[in-house]
């Protein structure tokens, strides 16, 4: 990674031509860690401090135990699980709520923060083999490494050098499973993940509310990540409900969208927003067996395939690089395959596939 202090302008290459980034195929997934022995349970005195209400002097409590909660529970805190010594940490809610809703004193925070965190050598400890589950989530659940988002310098600074997604998916959470989860948005992104987070688990859960942005959100050099049996019933206000920005080998499937008017599951790579290179392309992705339901026409893709393919402003200020959006501005949305989807209320064409190395097939209209 550069540092700040000797951080330099990169040269263009823009002689090198396009057929490299169109070829570029994604790594290989990164080992899996060893098994995580669970955590230890939480201590009466842990209980105490996690039910105490949040204030503007305690908004928020580090997590070093597995707790075990009662429906009756609401959780005004902000629940953080950082590094290494997070990792083996199981949630059981039991139907509790944690409330970071609209008035709260952690309304715009995360609700919960999963998070890498800086050593003393310079690297990061990333928590692993987490499990939260049978939850209420009024607010957003975040996961992330290097970086809150493709913007944050740390992740700027490693796009400018080769390797950037080994390095962001090998300093961000890894192996975290989400289940029975009730996400009610407000305002936030109610799940995102962060450049690099893999092999998150998001199953038998359910996203209503209202957010300004999607649903959920897998950032740049995410991966491996699955999306399987949820509903989403999320009010956008023009955006899709799942984005996958330059994210690779993720898996979405038996998912049910209500009238999903803005946009079901939309592929892309931002082409340098923010200054930041991105170097995986969306591809080797499976969309199957969802079910997308409409009652008003009008709506927009259930499913895109290279939906900006350059089509930013910021893609005309991007930084040049030989490799990802340095070498060029498109999606490269390709070898994904979207099959055995259900269009119930809509038409063939809410699926748009602006690449042919995709395979679109057996999906169906009622």
């Amino acid at each position: 990674m550069i540092s700040r202090r000797t951080r330099r302008r990169l040269p263009s290459y823009g002689a090198i031509t396009l057929l490299t980034a169109a070829m570029t195929l994604p790594s290989p997934p990164p080992a899996m860690a060893a098994v995580q022995p669970p955590a230890r349970a939480c201590s009466d005195k842990e209980y105490a401090a996690l039910r105490q209400p949040a204030t503007q002097q305690a908004s928020s409590i580090d997590l070093r135990c597995s707790p075990t909660l009662d429906k009756s529970d609401v959780i005004g805190k902000r629940l953080i699980l950082s590094g290494e010594k997070a990792s083996g940490i199981t949630i059981d809610c039991g139907g509790a709520t944690f409330d970071g809703a609209r008035g709260s004193v952690n309304f715009s925070k995360p609700t919960i923060l999963i998070r890498s965190i800086r050593t003393k050598d310079g690297g990061w400890s990333a928590p692993h083999d987490i499990t939260i589950r049978n939850c209420t989530v009024k607010g957003a659940i975040r996961i992330q490494g290097l970086g809150t988002n493709g913007q944050a310098e740390d992740v700027r600074l490693s796009s400018f050098q080769p390797d950037h997604t080994q390095r962001a998916q090998a300093a961000a959470p890894d192996n975290i499973d989400l289940s029975g989860i009730s996400f009610i948005a407000d305002g936030k992104i109610p799940l995102y993940l962060a450049p690099g987070v893999t092999h998150v688990t998001v199953e038998n859960s359910s996203f209503t509310g209202q957010t300004g942005g999607t649903a959920i959100y897998l950032d740049a050099e995410s991966a491996d990540n699955a999306i399987v049996s949820n509903s989403f019933a999320v009010t956008t206000k023009s955006r899709e409900q799942i984005a996958l920005d330059g994210s690779a080998r993720n898996r979405i499937s038996g998912n049910r969208f209500l009238d999903p008017v803005n946009g079901g599951i939309y592929l892309y790579r931002n082409c340098g927003e923010g200054g930041t290179i991105r170097h995986q392309s969306p591809q080797y992705n499976e969309i199957s067996g969802n079910t997308f339901s409409y009652s008003k026409p009008g709506a927009a893709p259930a499913v895109w395939l290279a939906s900006r393919n350059g089509a930013r402003l910021y893609c005309l200020t991007a930084p040049a690089a030989p490799f990802g959006s340095g070498l060029s501005s498109k999606d490269f949305a390709e070898f994904n395959t979207v099959t055995g989807n259900t269009l119930t209320g809509g038409d063939a064409s809410l699926i748009r596939n602006d690449d042919d190395r995709n395979v679109i097939e057996g999906n169906r209209v009622e």
